[in-house]
């Protein structure tokens, strides 16, 4: 029987200690994954539900067969398998700035995302992807300046709610002029925030793509026996 309780891996990171623990719940009688920064609970394999939806919702405005697409931020890679899902999809590029977090997935310590790294489709770029929208040269170090059909990014708790302040500049009309840039001209950016759709952020968003969605996402809470709601913003060239 495997133990209620096990700290798969660890490392102290530039923005803190971070943490991926296994746990089985015996009110639920499942195996629980879950990412702590520090002493801050970042996802748990409980509510993937949002993570799905931020593939789901990104991708289903695009038309084609041959989708390029990026993951920013790999986490519990709920994200970045649910867009493998989608037989349009040619490649896949995910964003990651802690290695230690790619080496999960090479390992498959995450059952439910076992063969994501060997999947042909995908290539792991350890970088800060706000620093490189910024920088100027893209997210593909192979390719500087590369478009992609969808940018899917789940990193920080919300535009408001950053992991750190250098990332939030990203949030302004500026930081996603630059990352406008980097999609082809019918290409979306969709991002995943735990807050309610914020109006302010809304209107950044109308400033730079023709049209933005704040799609809420609910699903149920059975720690706290409630329903519960993350947002997906959906913006479209």
């Amino acid at each position: 029987m495997a133990a209620r309780f096990e700290e798969l891996a660890w490392r102290e990171t530039p923005i803190g200690e971070i943490s991926l623990r296994r746990r089985r719940d015996p009110s639920l009688d499942v195996d629980v994954y879950e990412v702590k920064l520090d002493d801050e609970f970042l996802m748990s394999s409980l509510f993937p539900v949002a993570e799905i939806e931020l593939a789901r919702l990104g991708l289903a405005p695009l038309t084609g067969d041959a989708l390029d697409v990026v993951v920013g931020g790999l986490g519990l890679g709920y994200t970045a398998r649910t867009a493998l899902e989608d037989p349009r999809v040619r490649s896949m590029l995910v964003v990651e700035a802690i290695e230690d977090v790619i080496d999960w997935h090479r390992r498959d310590l995450l059952p439910f995302t076992a063969g994501l790294a060997a999947d042909p489709r995908t290539r792991f770029v350890r970088a800060d992807f706000f620093a490189a929208v910024a920088g100027g040269a893209g997210l593909d170090p192979e390719s500087p300046g590369r478009r992609f059909h969808a940018v899917l990014l789940d990193v920080d708790h919300s535009p408001r709610q950053v992991l750190h302040p250098s990332h939030a500049a990203f949030y302004t009309v500026d930081g996603l002029r630059r990352l406008a840039a980097l999609l082809h001209s019918d290409g979306v950016f969709a991002l995943w925030s735990n807050d309610p759709p914020d109006s302010a952020f809304q209107r950044v968003l109308t400033e730079v793509f023709p049209t933005s969605v704040a799609h809420v996402v609910r699903f149920p809470n059975p720690l706290q026996g409630r329903e519960a709601a993350n947002t997906v913003y959906v913006a479209r060239h």
